[in-house]
């Protein structure tokens, strides 16, 4: 319901003075994943919501809604860069690290290997974990947990992301892409549950990370110059109460009811949140 104040109650579109109404509003924002590369799997797009802090409390108005984009490989390098940040108000989820000998963003919400770390710079509470290790085939890191450490010539498996209820159902979100493999049987890893692209086997490439869920893509499988898995894209889902009205551009984002009677906002792309 709306907060009102303290000069008198008023309806939904705002109280005394002409001061706009205030509502408590929960949000999911996980950001763009990174890509895979030749040192392993991407890290995922740093997790952030309301359900591990505070509710933001928000006045009826419009709101820019930024939803990161996953990373691609760097042309005529066996490496990709971080994910794009995703958005909403004061929250702002660090797109995930990326992954390959020579990547220019190892660390991010979470890290991509080698050596990437995941929570960086330090966040609090933490956006993610770290990728993997140094060692080629590593899986990179997801929401839940870090990626997997290589210790022989298969591919690692990603991080597991992080589950969240609310969009109404059980969705994991944020996980880390799975290393590539020096052999082809059993090839690369697994990537994290919650969208993490699988590695790809030796001469394979590496699997895409899932769109709308901020996974980290794959890395390549080694020789044959294979390509690397492109890390997917976040997400912003604004919950706020049954009383409000809430709106969305551009038109592919949408607009629905939880389960509990709350309005919801869910946001695949950049846009505007109106809140009234």
């Amino acid at each position: 319901m709306p907060i009102l104040g303290s000069f008198a109650a008023g309806s939904k579109g705002g109280y005394g003075k002409g001061g706009a109404a205030k509502y408590e509003i929960q949000y999911l924002v996980v950001g763009g994943g990174g890509g895979g590369g030749a040192g392993g799997g991407g890290g995922a797009g740093g997790f952030r919501t309301s359900e591990d802090s505070s509710v933001l409390e928000l006045a009826a108005g419009d709101y820019t809604i930024t939803v990161g984009s996953g990373s691609g490989p760097v042309p005529a390098n066996d490496s990709s860069p971080r994910g794009g940040d995703s958005v909403f108000d004061t929250i702002t989820s660090t797109g995930g690290g990326g992954s390959g000998y020579g990547a220019p963003e190892r660390d991010g919400g979470s890290g991509g290997v080698p050596n990437g770390s995941g929570n960086t710079p330090p966040f609090s509470p933490s956006q993610g974990n770290n990728g993997g290790g140094p060692g080629i085939g590593s899986g990179g890191g997801g929401a839940s947990t870090a990626g997997t450490p290589q210790t022989n010539p298969a591919g690692f498996p990603g991080g597991p992301g992080r589950p969240s209820t609310l969009s109404g159902s059980d969705v994991t979100y944020a996980g880390g892409g799975g290393g590539g493999g020096y052999i082809p049987s059993p090839g690369g890893g697994s990537g994290g549950a919650g969208g993490g692209g699988n590695g790809g086997p030796r001469y394979s490439a590496g699997g895409a990370g899932e769109n709308g869920k901020g996974g980290g893509g794959g890395g390549m499988g080694f020789d044959g110059n294979p390509a690397n898995g492109i890390g997917g894209s976040g997400i912003v889902i604004v919950k706020a109460p049954s009383d409000s009205t809430l709106s969305v551009t551009p038109g592919s984002n949408t607009t629905g009811t939880h389960p509990d009677g709350s309005k919801l906002a869910t946001f695949t792309v950049s846009g505007t949140l109106t809140v009234e």
